[in-house]
């Protein structure tokens, strides 16, 4: 074990860096990402230095041995005992407890949530397969619903409710935080922040199905004023077309299966079971953050979702002529 990590301990000391390790959990953009990443350190490089101890062990071993398999003393003979108490027992309890002693003082800087004495400014539900998020901070007028993306202020904490809506899944933003379950019937917390501006991938860390791998998040950072910017952008109703192609594709969306279940406020379209399209067009990425939110993408999802992301409630729509597609995909790019 000791050994893998000290071969891959060149890995490791450059998986804070970006774009190359997006998800590390070495190169903490938070305060409790900082606190979590020194147990890390600490680990790597205690185990690293087992290792080099060991390899030095093994090769006095190898390099002082005498004589032969047929002149070794018997086993009834004993001695070693010695080496077994220090080297199996004494020295391992004494690294793990210390591990485990700085580890819990550590994770004793986290606040404790029992919902008592929190008010989430964003709650978050994860479905099979995509994240439901609602900022709920704030009276009914400033409250909002969207899907799969997190807007945070840089430098203020934000406080997340985390419920599902089906199975287990589990949040996890290694950049930000740790991994926090979501069970069914129980809401749980977590508190984040961003010590900077910048995109921070996540994931659900809880196998949830076939789609699991393709449950992506992405948590946005941004400066204070232009949070509120976007917060405000998110408030409004979708916006009216203005292209002929564009009023096409709204009719399109509202006269198929598309209205029933998905939202776009401020049209007909009021469904409750898939995410909220209402500004899809200011996503970087569609299908759980599995692809760019481009025409090509964002055609082909509408058309062979099952062929994105097989097991999907999404069905593959192969009805539409390429001039309604067209229009539908001109109308959803527009919603910003």
């Amino acid at each position: 074990m000791c050994h893998i990590i000290f071969a891959n301990l060149p890995v490791l000391i450059a998986g804070f860096g970006e774009p190359q390790f997006p998800q590390s959990t070495l190169g903490p953009a938070g305060p409790a990402a900082g606190s979590l990443s020194q147990i890390g350190w600490v680990v790597y490089i205690l185990f690293g230095f087992i290792a080099i101890v060991m390899w030095i062990l093994l090769a006095w071993a190898v390099l002082r041995r005498r004589g032969s398999l047929a002149t070794h003393e018997p086993w009834s003979e004993g001695g070693g005992q010695r080496w077994v108490l220090i080297g199996g027992f004494a020295i391992p309890f004494v690294v793990l407890s210390g591990i485990f002693v700085f580890a819990m003082e550590r994770m004793g800087q986290f606040p404790v949530h029992d919902g008592a004495h929190i008010t989430p400014q964003i709650e978050v539900i994860g479905h099979q397969w995509w994240w439901e998020v609602r900022y709920v901070g704030g009276p009914p007028s400033s409250q909002f619903t969207t899907a799969n993306e997190i807007h945070i202020p840089v430098g203020r904490a934000m406080d997340i409710s985390l419920q599902t809506a089906d199975v287990i899944h589990s949040f996890w933003v290694p950049k930000l935080h740790g991994k926090v379950d979501m069970i069914p019937g129980q809401v749980n917390y977590i508190r984040v922040q961003a010590d900077r501006p910048g995109r921070y991938e996540g994931q659900c860390a809880e196998y949830c199905g076939e789609q699991h791998a393709h449950m992506r998040l992405l948590v946005v950072a941004d400066p204070p004023e232009k949070y509120e910017a976007w917060r405000e952008a998110q408030l409004s109703d979708a916006v009216e077309p203005k292209t002929e192609e564009a009023l096409h594709g709204r009719d399109v969306f509202n006269d198929s299966a598309c209205a029933l279940c998905h939202t776009i406020r401020g049209t007909a379209a009021h469904g409750l079971v898939a995410p909220d399209l209402t500004h899809i067009g200011s996503r970087a990425n569609i299908g759980a953050n599995s692809y760019v939110n481009n025409t090509g993408n964002l055609g082909g999802w509408i058309t062979h979702a099952q062929t994105f992301k097989p097991g999907a409630e999404m069905p593959n729509l192969t009805a539409y002529s390429g001039m309604d597609l067209r229009a539908l995909v001109a109308y959803l790019q527009q919603l910003k």
